[in-house]
């Protein structure tokens, strides 16, 4: 899986609910980053209320559900930058 895999799967997720009330990044460093902003998901590397900064492989497993988004977290695997509150979101998201 690709950048371009995880906006498509994030695509299909959110176009199912109402989206997010705000933005949202994951920065892959090198590999890219995806863009949430309400229902868009996009490869824009433009500034977001939150930023997750990841590794694109554990990135993809948290996408896979083999990785815990709050686990990531505890164990120096992402971490954010800005909103808190609009980072958790997206574990909710993952989850559903």
């Amino acid at each position: 899986m690709s950048v371009d895999a995880i906006v498509e799967n994030l695509t299909q997720v959110l176009s199912s609910g109402p989206g997010l009330d705000g933005s949202l990044k994951m920065n892959f460093g090198d590999d890219g980053v995806v863009r949430i902003e309400g229902n868009a998901v996009t490869t824009d590397d433009t500034e977001a209320d939150a930023t997750i900064n990841i590794d694109l492989e554990d990135a993809l497993a948290m996408m896979n559900g083999e990785l815990n988004p709050t686990m990531a977290f505890m164990q120096g695997k992402l971490t954010v930058d800005g909103n808190m509150g609009m980072a958790l979101k997206l574990g909710n998201l993952l989850e559903d």
